[in-house]
C-alpha cells in the first residue's frame, strides 16, 4: 500500500485531472499563514460526488492521505499535506445547483465561492451573508466553520448551513439533514461535519440559509482616544440590542497599515467600522442610538455612507487587512492568530493583550469582529530575528490561555489546523478523547487531513 500506487490508479480514473506538475504541486503548497510550502504528492480534480467517492475508495485502500483544497485562503494551515497525499482540490466543482427563493435557501457544490453564489442571487432580492473576507468557497468555509464581518447579525457557517453531502473515508456517500428549518431526529451530522476541517470527511454539497436584501444600508466610521473606549462602544451598543450588521474594531497600528497601504490619511488612533441594515427609518433610528453611545464614549470623526460605492470602498479597507499589516513594517512576515471571548470581558482581554505585545517588543495589529467578541492580532515579524519569532510564540500561547481563563475559546474561526492543535487539550478537557473517538471511528487510517485539528499520530 502507497501513495504511488494511488496516484496510478487515480490517474487511470482522473486522466489529465491528476496532475503531479511542480506548478501545480507548489500551487497547493502554500499558504497564506507562517507555515513552511508543503506540496502535496498530486493534485486531483474532480467534477462530481460520484468521482470523489472512487477517489476516497482508492487512497483508503492504499492508506493514501486526501486533503480537501478549496480556494487556499485558510490562516492556520488546514489545507497543507504535512504527511504527503493527495490533494483534492473542489474548484471544478463550482455549480449552484438550485435557488429556492421562496424558502430562502440555496443548493451548492462546495467549489462555488460566495461572491460567486452572490452574484448568481442578485436578480432574486436575496443574498448570502457570511463574509469572511476572502472569496473562499462554500465547501471550505462549512469545513472550517467560517464567519467574518456580518457574524454579529447573521451568523456564522454553523447557523448558515442546513445540509450536505459528504463522502467518508471509505467512500461511502451521506446526507446530513434536509431544507426544512428544523428537526428533531436523530444526532446532528450537519453540525458535526461543518467545522471538522476535512478531517471526517469531503463535503461535495452545501445548502446554505439566505437573506432578504435589506431596504436601507448605511455606513460609518468613527475615532476613539484609545482601545478601551471604542470597545467600551462596543458592549454598550450589543447590551442595548442595536441590531449592527458590521461592527469592527481596527486599532491605531492597523489604521498606520491602511494608510500606508492606501495612501489614505486616516487619524491614527482606533477606529470602528460599522454597518446597520433594515427600512430606511430602522437604519436612521439605528444609527441614531449608536451615535448617543459613540458621543456618550468620546468618539469623534463620524463620517456616514449610504452609497454602495463608498461602503464598498470601506470594507475592501478592512478585508485588506493582511496587505495593510504587511506595509506596517516592510519585509515583515505576518503571523495571523485570533481568540474569542463573552462580550463583557472583551476590553480587559484587548487591553491585556497590548500590554503584553508591547512589553515583549513585537509591533501587531488588533483588529476585530468584536460585535460578538472575536479580535485578531497580525504580528509584523522579521523572519531572521530569532528573538522575535520566540517572543511571538509566548505572545500566542499567553493570548490563547488568557482566552480560555475569561471563558473564550482559543480561536473564533480561524480553526485548528495545525496551528493550535497544541491549545485543543486545555480547551476541551476529557471531550477531545470524545472527538479522538468519533475520528477514529470514521476514519480509522487517519488518511482524511490528517495532522490537522486533533493531536493523533
Amino acid at each position: 500500500m502507497t501513495i504511488e500506487t494511488a496516484i496510478t490508479q487515480l490517474r487511470n480514473l482522473l486522466d489529465d485531472r491528476l496532475s503531479t506538475s511542480d506548478a501545480i504541486l507548489t500551487q497547493h503548497g502554500e499558504n497564506e499563514a507562517y507555515f513552511p510550502a508543503t506540496p502535496p504528492d498530486a493534485v486531483a480534480f474532480p467534477l462530481n460526488t460520484a468521482e470523489v467517492s472512487e477517489i476516497m475508495k482508492i487512497c483508503a485502500a492504499e492508506a493514501c492521505p486526501i486533503i480537501a483544497y478549496g480556494t487556499g485562503t485558510s490562516l492556520e494551515g488546514h489545507q497543507l499535506a504535512v504527511r504527503g497525499g493527495i490533494s483534492l482540490d473542489m474548484s471544478r466543482m463550482n455549480a449552484v445547483l438550485k435557488i429556492h427563493a421562496e424558502d430562502l435557501d440555496a443548493v451548492v457544490q462546495p467549489g462555488v465561492t460566495r461572491k460567486q453564489l452572490n452574484t448568481d442571487l442578485r436578480a432574486t432580492g436575496l443574498f448570502f451573508p457570511v463574509d469572511p473576507g476572502a472569496d473562499a468557497s462554500i465547501g471550505g468555509m462549512a469545513a472550517t466553520r467560517a464567519s467574518g464581518t456580518t457574524a454579529v447579525r447573521y451568523g456564522t457557517m454553523r447557523e448558515n448551513v442546513l445540509a450536505l453531502e459528504v463522502v467518508l473515508a471509505d467512500g461511502r456517500i451521506i446526507r446530513t439533514g434536509t431544507r426544512a428549518r428544523k428537526s428533531s431526529t436523530g444526532y446532528d451530522l450537519t453540525k458535526l461535519f461543518v467545522g471538522s476541517e476535512g478531517t471526517l470527511g469531503i463535503i461535495t454539497e452545501v445548502t446554505v440559509k439566505l437573506q432578504g436584501q435589506p431596504e436601507a444600508i448605511s455606513a460609518a466610521t468613527c475615532v476613539f482616544p484609545d482601545v478601551e473606549t471604542a470597545v467600551n462602544t462596543v458592549i454598550s451598543t450589543i447590551q442595548m440590542g442595536i441590531p449592527m450588521a458590521r461592527i469592527e474594531l481596527v486599532d491605531e497600528v492597523m489604521v498606520r497599515g491602511f494608510n500606508a497601504y492606501n495612501g489614505g490619511d486616516l487619524p491614527e488612533k482606533p477606529h470602528l467600522f460599522v454597518e446597520f441594515h433594515g427600512s430606511v427609518n430602522g437604519v436612521a433610528e439605528q444609527a441614531e442610538l449608536f451615535g448617543e453611545i459613540v458621543a456618550d464614549n468620546s468618539g469623534t470623526d463620524f463620517k456616514w455612507s449610504a452609497s454602495a460605492a463608498e461602503r464598498t470602498a470601506l470594507w475592501d479597507l478592512r478585508h485588506n487587512a493582511y496587505y495593510a499589516q504587511k506595509a506596517v513594517r516592510k519585509g515583515a512576515r505576518i503571523q495571523n492568530t485570533d481568540v474569542c471571548v463573552p462580550i463583557s470581558n472583551l476590553a480587559e482581554v484587548i487591553l491585556a493583550t497590548k500590554a503584553e505585545g508591547e512589553s515583549l517588543g513585537l509591533l501587531f495589529t488588533v483588529v476585530g469582529h468584536v460585535g460578538d467578541g472575536n479580535f485578531h492580532c497580525g504580528i509584523c515579524i522579521d523572519p531572521d530575528n530569532e528573538q522575535e519569532i520566540a517572543n511571538a510564540a509566548v505572545f500566542t500561547r499567553n493570548l490563547a490561555m488568557r482566552a480560555l481563563k475569561y471563558d473564550g475559546t482559543v480561536s473564533g474561526e480561524h480553526g485548528i489546523g495545525m496551528g493550535k492543535i497544541k491549545y485543543m487539550a486545555d480547551e476541551h478537557g476529557e471531550a477531545l478523547s470524545v472527538m479522538i473517538d468519533i475520528k477514529k471511528s470514521l476514519d480509522p487510517q487517519n488518511i482524511l487531513n490528517p495532522g490537522k485539528m486533533l493531536p493523533i499520530n
